[in-house]
């Protein structure tokens, strides 16, 4: 038994020595660019697009439209006010509308 310490012994001292552990950041997100105001263009998209989804939330139209949550509640409101949209379910953190049907 004593030659097999010893080569066990001989192995671990001729390994190297360990690398140290480096700690990640974590996940790195990516800085949201999203518009705070209406350009000519996304003005047009959301009243061509939006009043043809199944389901609109907020949260659809900044994936979407890349404008901030604030800009689509705003838009939300209007789109219901002209009748383009009908409201399914209002919350206090969550609005659900859908496209505005004939047989309402």
């Amino acid at each position: 038994m004593a030659p097999d310490k010893a080569a066990k012994a001989a192995a671990a001292k001729a390994g190297g020595k360990a690398k140290k552990k480096k700690w990640s950041k974590g996940k790195v997100k990516d800085k949201a660019n999203n518009a705070v105001t209406f350009n000519q263009e996304t003005y047009d998209r959301l009243f061509k697009e939006v009043p043809t989804y199944k389901l609109i939330t907020p949260s659809q139209l900044v994936d979407r439209l890349k404008i901030n949550a604030s800009l689509a509640r705003a838009a939300l409101k209007e789109l219901e006010q002209k009748g383009l949209i009908r409201l399914i379910s209002s919350h206090k953190s969550q609005l659900i509308y859908t496209r505005a049907t004939l047989e309402q």
